[in-house]
């Protein structure tokens, strides 16, 4: 099989090269029609007394759990049995255990009520903490307090609210402190709250049948520390009602989820400011069943921005995905996955971060892909970049048992897109590059522009496609190159060139080479400009 060495695209390397000196200027910023999401305003994301996890034993409420009773320093404390219900704005400090038994929150909808566990281990069989009144509860974990939870396998109802939680609040609720809280849920959720759900502080390992941390409005956390196993998703907002609520918010903290579903989701926007990620969802990149659900590892309804942070994703389905477009600003990636790396519906710009892809589907993928910088290798058993049509084209592709995958041949959804010499399509996708350094090693089409693709900066090299159907290069539209470096290596059989550049391009054929064969294009004086060895035969 003969293989069409680029070196522009390859082709274009040799363009970049003869042109290095504009290399980065003249980008586009918006992929011509694609949509950069903005960060959100975070100033209110937390409030003083979100952080605020202090309290004194005078002035506080006592209260001593003893198996299947307890006793308080008040009267604001109902207790009847084993149930313990706080009925005033306060600060109650909890301690002891209690078997089979509930800490209810039954206060009026202006109190605002902390609660600190201090070493408390409550057993239930219905949620061992229930929030049922209060304008707002704040539990804090007291420093170096161990605190466990276990709710039962079947929840006890007490009332219409369908209980399904080991911490189930109908209000907003806050977690803090410096100490930890282990809970399990075999029947259930981790946490809950039919609002909005803050984390500002502490260690928590929660095992849950179904979703780990579950909120309506929001969930947004900060300096905690969460090793979540869940059956369903790690960490949860959506809200049915209301298209304005259902989001994650990220600024700081260590989280270790292993999830069935997916490992982060959000209902609308996500924003990652920092934190260290290691994520598995869906068994891992070979654990993806044709079940249908999604086991992603971040994702969002809407909008998503992740400016910093260290990740491990080890996905089924998509490791970065959302329905609308992403921004990625920073950040360190390493993932594995069994579908697409990173999946925009609507645009997918990576501006900066270092990203090391070792095994996936596609690599980036959007409706618009726009590259403004970063550090990015890509290992793909398809389309290293794709600007496909729109919504998630690849679908479930680990279902497909990507590994056995032969690219070129029937995809998933259908037919392979595009291609060949000349190709046209009606598409109006759109990849464009104007930064960064690309290292993209595919086994289908190296870049896959259904549509337009575009090169005005930065350095991409192609270890391409050793199938007779996929390309180096592959467009319907129009490929320019204006600046930058391409490289690329590649079957010849579908190869195109650039359709309109102001750079040199060189393109030739070199017959079948082994992998490792250095190529080098010298000046006429015999000083080596470039040289490469593509590590697919």
């Amino acid at each position: 099989m003969k293989k069409l060495i680029y070196v522009l695209l390859l082709l274009s390397l040799l363009v970049a090269l003869i042109s290095c000196g504009d290399e980065g200027e003249g980008g586009a910023s918006d992929g011509e029609g694609g949509y950069i999401p903005p960060p959100m305003d975070t100033e209110d994301m937390f409030t003083d007394r979100d952080e605020r996890e202090e309290y004194t034993e005078e002035g506080s409420v006592t209260v001593q759990l003893s198996g299947e009773s307890a006793s308080a320093s008040s009267d604001s404390v109902r207790i009847n049995g084993s149930r313990v219900t706080l009925t005033a704005e306060a600060t109650y400090i909890v301690r002891g255990s209690l078997d089979s038994g509930m800490l209810i929150v039954d206060a009026p909808d202006t109190a605002k009520v902390q609660i600190v566990l201090d070493g408390v281990n409550i057993t239930s069989d219905s949620a061992p903490i229930y929030i049922l009144s209060a304008d707002k509860v704040f539990i804090s974990l007291a420093a170096g307090s161990k605190n466990f939870l276990t709710a039962p396998a079947t929840f006890t109802q007490l009332d219409d609210n369908n209980i399904d939680a080991a911490i189930f609040s109908k209000q907003d609720l806050t977690l803090n402190g410096e100490g930890s809280l282990t809970v399990t849920s075999p029947g259930g959720h981790g946490i809950v709250s039919k609002d909005d759900l803050v984390i500002t502080g502490g260690a928590y390992s929660i095992t849950a049948a179904f979703h780990g941390l579950d909120a309506n409005d929001s969930v947004r956390i900060k300096s905690a520390s969460l090793t979540v196993i869940a059956g369903k998703d790690g960490v949860r907002a959506e809200n049915d009602d209301d298209t304005t609520l259902g989001y994650v918010y990220i600024a700081s903290g260590i989280f270790d989820i292993t999830a069935g579903g997916d490992g982060i989701s959000s209902g609308v926007n996500m924003q990652i400011d920092s934190g260290d990620f290691s994520v598995t969802s869906g068994g891992g990149s070979s654990g993806y069943t044709s079940s249908g659900e999604s086991a992603k590892g971040i994702k969002a309804a809407s909008d998503l921005v992740i400016s910093d942070g260290n990740f491990h994703l080890n996905t089924a389905d998509d490791a970065v995905h959302t329905n609308t477009s992403a921004h990625v600003t920073g950040g360190s990636f390493t993932i594995t996955t069994g579908d697409d790396a990173f999946h925009a519906d609507d645009t997918l710009t990576l501006s900066g971060g270092e990203v090391n892809v070792t095994k996936s589907y596609e690599g980036l993928e959007g409706l618009h892909v726009i590259v403004s910088g970063g550090n990015i290798k890509l290992v793909c058993s398809d389309d290293g970049i794709n600007a496909a049509g729109g919504n998630d084209s690849s679908g479930t592709a680990g279902s497909f048992g990507n590994d056995n995958f032969r690219p070129g041949g029937t995809r998933p959804g259908g037919a392979r897109p595009g291609g060949g010499f000349g190709a046209s399509s009606s598409s109006n996708g759109t990849i464009v590059i104007f930064g960064g350094v690309l290292y993209i090693n595919s086994s289908g089409d190296g870049i896959d522009a259904n549509g337009t693709f575009e090169m005005s900066g930065g350095h991409l090299t192609v270890v391409g496609p050793t199938y007779g159907d996929t390309a180096t290069l592959d467009y319907d539209i129009s490929a320019k190159i204006t600046g930058g470096t391409f490289i690329g290596s590649g079957a010849s059989g579908m190869a195109q060139t650039f359709s309109d550049n102001t750079q040199g391009v060189i393109a030739l054929s070199v017959g079948s080479r082994a992998a490792g064969t250095e190529v080098t294009l010298t000046d006429e004086s015999g000083n080596v400009i470039v040289s490469f060895s593509p590590e697919l035969s």
